[in-house]
């Protein structure tokens, strides 16, 4: 695509693009369009030196769509949209907040669209986000594989990270952030294993080793060797890009068609950020995206 009004530069050769050349601030439609476009065809885009306030993050946001739900981490107490992602520097061997490989809220009925995270206070060195291209991650995939994995539906939750039994964020209380572990987070939701893209229309894996608890009509063992296959697969480093975050650095990633990961390698260093999300739609497979087809 041809951009006038902002400059796209690839950071790598299959994710990911530093957009140049806009203050986020200031946005008028025909930017905002651009953006979108960047957004949508590289998985994830980056913007420097974007000193924005709480209040410039959220109208940012709000240009894409309406804001998603929080559950589970205590959200800002006079900004209940936005999440403040932080790890002091007394929180040695802490666990990491999004520290495993994760689509944000797979386990939700519509998870977010989106997810936008602006730094604050970062460290000097470590705390890098990987992003991970999930339509490769399919794309790649055998045929033979790809005809086992379209019809199936895998069975999502929060449990592991927010359940009230182990979680893989440890139950060690955080001063940091407050989590919230709850009988909630039990609740399963059914997602298509291969989601179809509701705007570029690409199948995209839609599995990520926290919240894809097992596949539909099988138990987590039986799940398991299927599902690790796609787990390894989908993060192999042809995939991935790594973004090195600086104060007032700004990310904005498609939770539809990629996964991520914190690096925790920081210890003795605050890293802090503020997260927003964007409503997304419930996601759709290629066997319910046929018999749509076939209605129309």
């Amino acid at each position: 695509m041809e951009y006038n009004r902002i400059n796209v530069m690839p950071i790598t050769g299959t994710i990911g693009a530093e957009i140049t050349g806009v203050d986020l601030r200031n946005l008028d439609a025909e930017t905002i369009t651009e953006i979108r476009a960047a957004f949508l065809e590289h998985v994830v885009v980056f913007f420097r030196d974007q000193p924005l306030s709480i209040e410039d993050q959220k109208t940012f946001t709000s240009h894409f769509g309406d804001f998603g739900t929080e559950p589970f981490v205590k959200t800002m107490t006079e900004h209940p949209e936005v999440i403040a992602v932080v790890k002091e520097a007394d929180e040695i061997n802490s666990i990491n907040f999004g520290g495993h490989w994760h689509s944000d809220w797979s386990f939700q009925e519509a998870p977010p669209m989106a997810t936008i995270l602006h730094g604050q206070d970062i460290p000097p060195y470590g705390g890098d986000t990987v992003f991970a291209n999930m339509y490769l991650a399919y794309e790649t995939l055998s045929a033979g594989m790809k005809e086992i994995i379209d019809p199936l539906i895998a069975i999502h939750s929060a449990r592991r990270p927010y359940g009230t039994g182990k979680s893989i964020l440890g139950n060690k209380k955080r001063k940091s952030m407050t989590i919230i572990h709850s009988e909630e987070a039990h609740a399963e939701i059914e997602h298509p294993v291969v989601r179809i893209h509701p705007e570029t229309g690409r199948k995209a894996l839609f599995v990520n080793p926290v919240y894809t608890l097992r596949l539909k009509g099988m138990s987590e063992s039986d799940s398991r060797e299927i599902l690790e296959k796609l787990f390894q697969h989908s993060v192999k480093e042809i995939f991935t890009c790594r973004f090195r975050w600086r104060n007032n650095s700004l990310a904005m990633w498609d939770n539809r068609c990629a996964m991520h990961l914190a690096l925790n390698d920081y210890d003795g260093f605050r890293r802090a950020l503020h997260r927003t999300t964007i409503a997304g739609d419930r996601p759709v497979g290629p066997e319910k995206a046929l018999v749509r087809e076939n209605v129309a």
